[in-house]
């Protein structure tokens, strides 16, 4: 016969899945236009050497038909001559240069200067008008291109709808990405097309995100990032394939930090059985406070668990992490109350009293609980079949000690009320009968002996409601 606890399993094993993170690709916008003159090679290289996958470089067409890097049609910004490339040969261009001395290039030029550097990856946006102008820049780029054998090595970006639906059809297996500031512009016509969105940071939302995942489209996000962290401790929590930055390095700093963490998808609800608060962060990654805390008892639906550094962090929300320790399924909640309140206490009768750092590791040996002297419970912690608590010194085993049961609220919840409100069956049995109750109604299978803590979780799910301001769903 199948057991419950097997089925259980079963159960547990198709909500958790398992993912280990990629993080998402860096592209350097115009290199590293902080560092150096924008698009030029010492803007790349830099970019590149910061760990960028890829750098970000705009075209126009000059009157001889050569493909020009550079963001805008007039060069005066970059150069501080006003010249239209449009209007002149690309000769004529070449003599103009940037502030570091650096010539203005053609895209042959940056090309044939990479073409020995397999790592060196661009991201081309193609300028044109809104009449779709030049109409032959789609196939010089294919041109040029094809010269290198840089196929594998570009994606393309634009704003430009015409540009991308011409790429679509020249080089159906160039990635192509749809640049939109605003969410107005994306559409099914867009979209047939595109391989792709980059959108700004400004509009990005974790439903956008699932959306164009679930049409198998990658999503990218453009902005020009700053250095404080405040933009990246919340991006960094999407799942998004890539970003566009000015700050490649800060990119490549917080895609690195993502890679060494583990994610492990959740679809549960929980609930806090701690008496500590617990602070709420804006990522597990840089620990940022939001100024908000779980209390004892709050009751959450979490999507994820993210694994960092050796510690284990829970989504409660949209930009809302918090310490895993004390978090219980709502199956559980029922059996758990029980201890919340409670004190243990061993009397050795029990089989060990050893307190450990880490529950879950029996090397973590850091003291022993006194005999004859009651301590508080402070959170607590189902692992599979067996429950762990913790104390003022340590955590220690529910199995190896005695509990006494609390007759008065605390922080709502009477521990002697869950015990008896359970079914003789699922009440612990490893109750201390020294304790002084005087309303305390001991049934009569109680006895000085150790027992076997419920093996299989209750599917009772209790609701309880309440009104604050940091997202909690429940709270006894």
């Amino acid at each position: 016969m199948i057991s419950k606890s097997f089925n259980l399993f079963k159960i547990s094993l198709a909500l958790l899945i398992f993912i280990f993170a990629s993080g998402f690709t860096v592209i350097g916008h115009r290199g590293d236009p902080i560092n150096a003159p924008e698009e030029t090679f010492e803007s790349f290289d830099k970019a590149f050497s910061e760990g960028a996958d890829y750098v970000e470089l705009d075209l126009h067409v000059s009157k001889d038909n050569v493909l020009v890097v550079s963001h805008d049609r007039d060069l005066e910004r970059v150069t501080g001559t006003s010249e239209i490339v449009s209007q002149h040969n690309f000769s004529e261009l070449a003599q103009l240069n940037q502030k570091n001395g650096e010539p203005i290039h053609s895209l042959n030029q940056v090309f044939e200067h990479y073409k020995n550097n397999p790592k060196a990856k661009f991201l081309i946006e193609t300028k044109k008008t809104k009449k779709g102008n030049p109409q032959n820049m789609e196939a010089l780029l294919k041109q040029v291109i094809d010269t290198y054998g840089m196929q594998n090595r570009v994606m393309f970006h634009s704003f430009s709808t015409k540009s991308l639906e011409n790429e679509a059809q020249l080089m159906p297996d160039i990635p192509r990405i749809f640049i939109a500031g605003t969410t107005k512009r994306i559409n099914f016509d867009i979209l047939q097309y595109v391989t792709g969105v980059n959108v700004s940071s400004n509009i990005v939302t974790p439903q956008i995100i699932d959306t164009m995942h679930f049409m198998g489209k990658s999503i990218y996000v453009w902005d020009e990032m700053n250095e404080s962290p405040k933009k990246w401790n919340t991006l960094i929590n999407m799942p998004i394939d890539g970003v566009v930055t000015n700050y490649p390095a800060t990119g490549n700093e917080y895609r690195q930090l993502k890679d060494q963490s583990k994610s492990e998808a959740l679809n549960q609800n929980v609930y806090y059985m701690s008496s500590q608060k617990e602070t709420i962060y804006e990522n597990p990654y840089r620990l940022i406070k939001t100024g908000k805390t779980v209390n004892p008892l709050d009751g959450y639906h979490i999507t994820n668990i993210i694994k960092f550094n050796g510690e284990k962090y829970v989504q409660l929300g949209e930009n809302k992490f918090a310490n895993a320790t004390g978090f219980n399924s709502e199956y559980a909640l029922r059996d758990l109350r029980q201890y919340f309140g409670a004190k243990v206490v061993f009397r050795n009768q029990q089989p060990d009293n050893f307190l450990y750092s880490d529950p879950t590791d029996s090397n973590s040996i850091v003291n022993r609980l006194e005999a004859n002297k009651p301590q508080r419970i402070i959170t607590i912690q189902k692992y599979g079949t067996q429950t762990w608590l913790k104390l003022k010194n340590g955590w220690i085993n529910a199995h190896n000690v005695l509990i006494q049961l609390n007759p008065e609220s605390y922080f709502g919840n009477n521990s002697l009320d869950s015990y008896q409100d359970l079914p003789r069956g699922q009440r612990i049995k490893n109750i201390d009968l020294l304790q002084d109750f005087a309303n305390f109604k001991p049934t009569g299978d109680q006895s000085l002996k150790n027992a076997s803590l419920i093996r299989e979780i209750n599917n009772f799910y209790i609701n309880f409601s309440v009104n604050n301001d940091n997202d909690s769903i429940n709270k006894i």
